[in-house]
């Protein structure tokens, strides 16, 4: 069972989930192929995987495991499970003050699910089509949406892991989500600078920074009727992109289908553009998205981060949390649109 531990200092919460380690090649950088033999997520290896929790079939399918397009699963080596702590008891990180004296632990309580984005062996995003991006995404939405209705959840995070670098274990195409029992500090950071600007200036932030990325042109990559991919005036990483639907929103799950299908495009497109650009980077993307239990908020705007991991973190960004980008970003939105567009 794993733990949450609170740092007396900082306040940073800690997850301590020794099942980790277990996962296929945790502590070993190996780009090797693997046999698909041995694919637990291909079709045909089901009974390989925990229960299923959602999943996407095709039109004509029957009720069976088989003929799936997309499935979601708990992860077999889970940082945090929903039945480390029951439903309406337990103090959760958010009620409780930190004693350094005591040093005591709490339930690992949360979700941790894999999303399983195809049955075929494929790699990247750039393996799939737009439509097979369109159900991964309504894959993401349904699972916060069913989350959400636990009280014990505050706050979950989407992400997808590609290639040995970017913290893969395998490499047949899948994202993970994690919903946890408090707003990890990061994003309290980023939700309350967003609050700030917002009784300041009286509209959100992330809408000043779309209206002037549209301005100015040099850092857009790519854009479509519904959304718009840029890299950020203050990238963290070389060729880190966000893209941001053009209406206000401030949670993923709210998203309609025909948004998401826009989504996938635009997603596709880019991430073809950065496999030409970086000759198929490993990389993250992660979804910002508002906390479960603060609706409609006027002052945040979800969006989707996509950071190639081209560089490495070393002790200076480590010890301060101040990273060195060494490509402009201006420089690298120019490089990533001078890509033809994929047919």
């Amino acid at each position: 069972m794993s733990e949450l531990r609170q740092d007396p200092i900082s306040g940073r919460w800690v997850v301590i989930a020794e099942e980790r380690a277990k996962r296929p090649r945790a502590f070993v950088a190996d780009n090797s192929p693997v046999s698909l033999e041995g694919c637990p997520f291909c079709e045909g290896h089901e009974d390989e995987t925990p229960r299923e929790l959602f999943v996407i079939r095709e039109e004509n399918a029957e009720q069976s495991e088989h003929q799936w397009r997309v499935r979601v699963v708990r992860n077999k080596y889970p940082a945090l499970e929903l039945d480390a702590a029951p439903l309406a008891t337990g103090l959760l990180p958010t009620d409780r003050a930190v004693d350094v004296a005591a040093r005591d632990t709490l339930p690992g309580v949360g979700s941790h699910e894999v999303i399983i984005e195809s049955p075929e062996h494929v790699l990247r995003t750039t393996d799939m089509s737009p439509d097979q991006l369109t159900d991964v995404l309504v894959a993401y939405r349904e699972r916060l949406r069913a989350l959400r209705e636990d009280p014990r959840l505050k706050h979950a995070l989407v992400f997808k892991n590609v290639g040995t670098a970017a913290g893969a274990t395998l490499e047949h195409a899948h994202s993970q989500l994690i919903a946890l029992p408090f707003v990890p500090p990061l994003i309290e950071e980023e939700l309350q600078g967003a609050e700030r600007y917002y009784e300041r200036h009286g509209e959100s932030v992330f809408d000043v920074i779309l209206r002037d990325e549209l301005a100015a042109g040099e850092r857009i990559v790519a854009e479509n009727d519904g959304f718009v991919a840029f890299c950020p005036f203050a990238s963290r990483a070389p060729y880190e992109m966000w893209i941001m639907p053009r209406v206000h929103a401030s949670h993923y799950e709210e998203t309609e289908e025909p948004q998401l299908g826009e989504l996938a495009r635009l997603l596709h497109d880019v991430m073809h553009r950065l496999d030409v650009v970086l000759h198929q980077p490993a990389y993250n993307h992660v979804i910002h998205s508002g906390p479960f239990d603060r609706q409609n908020m006027h002052h945040y705007h979800w969006y989707v981060e996509v950071v190639p991991r081209v560089t490495k973190i070393a002790g200076f960004e480590w010890a301060t949390g101040c990273v060195i980008n060494v490509v402009q970003p201006e420089k690298a939105a120019e490089q990533l649109r001078a890509v033809m567009k994929q047919a």
